[in-house]
């Protein structure tokens, strides 16, 4: 083709995509059913992986709880199992066939299970036996939510190499792992949908958390290239979505702190919230959600404003320091468990 013609084709398409974006905007897609399928959670032990869980079951889809905490998984996976138990039995009560949301069962409401494995996402390893064992216990994995994460809540230069090599395992290349372990089929099927847990300081960052900022910018670029990767094999079947929230409320952070008189415009996340927003986007498709959605604003100023700019704009926000006091409090903690083991 003309390479004239080829630009004028894809100006057409550049703005047709801004078309449809708008229009999603303005009428809501229709949520695909995850019914029946089989969904991985990493980190499904408490926060966000446990909320996780809980609303894929409710949209009945048979959960594979992943966490290295095997307590708080079991924890996760009884929640589970009560929702199961009420979805039964609501549909006895209903009619034989049909769902509570007046749709066709996919799956009965018998058959819906949740399975548990304790493993490490940080030992390569560790993450290809439990593989191994999903696919010959439960099946073929659909939906992958790569959720686990960790922080290390020490400056750089006060942060010991291992809990630096830690967090990059954990909250990056554990992604390869399990993507690899399960992609193969994925493709042979050309069905499937690869979720990314990842964070606002996956796209921007701040002082005090260079490794934890490195394993999410790390967890994005490895998101996005595999997403171009599936478009380049022509894999239209498997979805991608990236999720990139702002600070969430789940204790991971506490004690991060933006300027006081910024801070009741911009709050900490709700668990709650970002997990529904982040659903919303999982069964629509949608390839990225950030939340809220001034994120998305800030991520554009960062790319196109001088560093000194972003600088004096962090610094009005409070942003530049803004871990300091968790950083602080991490390290209290550790000095009071050290005094109080004797160490």
């Amino acid at each position: 083709m003309n390479i004239l013609l080829e630009f004028f084709v894809v100006t057409f398409r550049v703005l047709w995509a801004f078309v449809l974006a708008a229009a999603k905007w303005l009428v809501r897609p229709k949520e695909k059913s995850v019914a029946g399928q089989v969904c991985l959670i990493t980190g499904a032990g408490s926060g966000l992986g446990r909320l996780f869980a809980l609303e894929f079951a409710r949209r009945r889809a048979l959960l594979v709880l992943w966490d290295i905490n095997t307590q708080s998984n079991e924890e996760t996976a009884g929640m589970v199992r009560h929702i199961y138990r009420e979805m039964a039995e609501q549909a006895a009560a209903a009619a034989p066939g049909v769902a509570a949301d007046g749709e066709k069962d996919v799956l009965p409401h018998s058959n819906l299970q949740v399975y548990t494995y304790t493993c490490d996402v940080g030992k390569r390893e560790n993450v290809y036996l439990t593989a191994e064992r999903v696919r010959k216990e439960v099946g073929e994995v659909s939906v992958l939510v790569n959720n686990a994460g960790v922080v290390s809540g020490h400056h750089l230069l006060e942060c010991p190499d291992e809990l630096i090599e830690r967090t990059m395992m954990v909250n990056c290349h554990a992604h390869f792992w399990t993507t690899k372990a399960f992609l193969p089929k994925m493709l042979e099927m050309n069905h499937g949908h690869i979720v990314t847990v990842a964070s606002s300081l996956g796209l921007f960052s701040t002082a005090g958390v260079e490794d934890y900022c490195a394993s999410k910018f790390g967890a994005v670029g490895f998101h996005e290239s595999l997403s171009h990767e599936l478009k380049a094999a022509e894999k239209d079947g498997i979805k991608t979505t990236l999720v990139c929230p702002y600070l969430v409320d789940t204790g991971m952070f506490r004690g991060c702190r933006i300027r006081k008189e910024i801070e009741p415009f911009l709050p900490p996340l709700k668990p709650e919230y970002c997990v529904k927003q982040a659903m919303r986007a999982i069964l629509t498709d949608q390839p990225m959600i950030c939340t809220p959605r001034l994120m998305y604003m800030v991520t554009f100023m960062k790319s196109i404003l001088p560093f000194e700019a972003v600088v004096c704009m962090y610094r009005f926000l409070g942003a530049d320091k803004c871990m300091y006091p968790f950083i602080a409090q991490r390290k209290q903690a550790t000095n009071n468990n050290e005094a109080k083991n004797g160490i």
